[in-house]
């Protein structure tokens, strides 16, 4: 009994202790952790949140490029971290891909991270030189059927976000495309623009400058909805696979153990930045949309999505660079 009162006292203290400081947090400088170069579209939907966070926090949110392995040395850096909310990160589909594409797994979603809120979408577009013959996603997806793995596409890298995005829509399709994957999307598209890859999956962002200019060509974009800054482009449901969806979302976690008032003052302060014209307006130049909601909602889609690419990495033995 009295070791039973002992430990029900300890727990008691170590919540109070939590509460205590989640009740004055936060009182220095908080870090964003971003597992990507400087000037991508994590990095600049990051920075556009911190900036609101900054202010309605009242403290400094610095946002730290941590790129490599896939974002693992990233998501390394913030599971190592205290779980105080001084240390956050925005990740993407990585997060939920790697534990299946590297193994052994680098990390256990459920026991190494806390969800706090989802931020928003963009879509992965598949766009052609604009002297391609494939002028449609109907014609594209004819050429692949009329010769399996003729057809190839370029991504940034093997188990990226588009490549996982384009194997889930070849299997919708019933096409078998190969694929060629690069380090990073800029050498990706100059090839595409130059003739020597047929086409190249991206998130919209990447493209939209070469599209603008009249270079390539965008096919389909793979969110439920049309892309802003592609409105005529059609999606993948509305090209004959209704419900498919194959977007890159973002999301803010912390480290395993992070209290509860402190997941929940963020979430709100996020949500409050999700609603400003100005995270609004960067996620639209961005071809995106902002996805507000409770944080259960960002727990559920990762797990979904965990089990998503698990199957699907399994089945097209899909190895990392």
């Amino acid at each position: 009994m009295r070791r039973r009162d002992a430990l029900a006292v300890l727990l008691s203290g170590l919540g109070m202790a939590a509460g205590v400081r989640a009740q004055g947090y936060p009182g220095k400088p908080i870090r964003v952790i971003v597992g990507y170069t400087a000037g991508g579209a994590v990095d600049i939907i990051a920075r556009a949140v911190s900036q609101q966070l900054q202010a309605s926090l009242g403290q400094p949110v610095v946002v730290d490029n941590k790129p490599g392995a896939g974002t693992n040395i990233a998501l390394r850096a913030l599971i190592d971290s205290p779980p105080d909310g001084y240390t956050l990160m925005l990740t993407a589909n990585a997060v939920a891909a790697n534990v299946s594409l590297f193994q052994p797994p680098p990390y256990d979603i459920a026991k190494d991270l806390t969800p706090i809120a989802l931020v928003g979408r963009v879509p992965v577009v598949l766009a052609v030189n604009a002297q391609s013959e494939f002028t449609s996603i109907e014609r594209f997806i004819a050429a692949a059927k009329a010769n399996p793995k003729a057809v190839n596409y370029a991504t940034p890298g093997n188990g990226s976000t588009p490549h996982l995005a384009v194997e889930l829509f070849a299997r919708a399709a019933g096409i078998t495309l190969t694929h060629v994957p690069y380090k990073g999307g800029s050498q990706a598209i100059t090839d595409v623009m130059g003739g020597h890859v047929q086409a190249v999956a991206v998130n919209a962002l990447e493209v939209q400058p070469h599209v603008k200019s009249g270079k390539l060509r965008v096919l389909v974009v793979m969110t439920p909805a049309r892309s802003p800054i592609f409105p005529d482009v059609p999606t993948v449901a509305e090209s004959g696979f209704p419900g498919f969806e194959a977007s890159v979302w973002y999301g803010f976690i912390g480290p395993a153990g992070l209290p509860a008032p402190v997941v929940a003052k963020l979430h709100a302060d996020i949500q409050r930045a999700l609603a400003s014209e100005d995270v609004k307006g960067r996620l639209a130049a961005a071809g995106g949309e902002g996805l507000p909601g409770a944080t259960d909602r960002f727990t559920a889609l990762l797990n979904a999505e965990r089990i998503r690419y698990e199957k699907l990495i399994r089945d097209a033995k899909i190895l990392p660079d």
